[in-house]
Parts: C-alpha cells; structure tokens; sequence
C-alpha cells in the first residue's frame, strides 16, 4: 500500500478528526508534527505541487505571524510567501494528507477520504 503521510497539529480538532478518519479504516500515517520540524521551502513547494496550489491558498491568513509579516501584499512573491511558512509554521494550513503523488487539506476532516487508494 501507498505510504499515508499526515502533517498534523495534534492541537488542531480538524487534524485530530482527521487522523482519527484514518485510523477508524485500520490505516496509520506517517506523522509529522510540523510545528516541531518544519518543512524547508523545498518541501513546501512539492507538497504545493501535489495539492495543486499556490502558497495563497495554504497560508493561515489569521495567524499573529500572517499580520506582523505584511503577508497580505500582493507583491510578495511565491518564493516569499513559501520561506514564511517554512521559517512561521503556524502559517500552514492543516492538516495535509499526503498519499502518493497527491495530497489534499482536511478541511473538514473528512476530505482525507477524498484521495485514499
């Protein structure tokens, strides 16, 4: 079976209902406890790669770092946004399944479902 990979905040309720989706149909991910040890920005941009976004759409717009970093301006490029969230984990949205060449955010929870084999 394809390796099941989980960015989880075990304090989020969206991250623990996922996870708890997967391990209700007998399936445990890889853990990663992103908060703890953060993606570099090449992580970041492959995992963009399979969700199918741009660094916009998983930035956590209403986090203190989102504010104090200015990261609402237009200007700010991809590779910007991306060493943000490297650098600010909390800016990442959660929680991400990853499953072969795809992944896809759990909210809610249930999207997990969306891409298991």
């Amino acid at each position: 079976m394809t390796e099941l990979t989980l960015y989880h905040n075990p304090r989020c309720s969206k991250s623990r209902g996922a996870l708890e989706l997967l391990e209700a149909r007998g399936l445990t991910p890889r853990i990663v406890r992103y908060l703890e040890t953060p993606p570099s920005a090449d992580e970041l941009q492959a995992l963009l790669a399979k969700l199918g976004f741009g660094p916009r759409q998983l930035l956590r717009s209403g986090e203190e770092e989102y504010q104090q970093l200015n990261l609402a301006d237009p200007d700010l490029s991809d590779a910007q946004l991306i060493e943000a969230m490297s650098a600010h984990p909390r800016l990442i949205e959660r929680p991400i399944l990853i499953v072969g060449d795809k992944a896809v955010v759990g909210r809610p929870p249930e999207k997990v479902l969306e891409i298991l084999p």
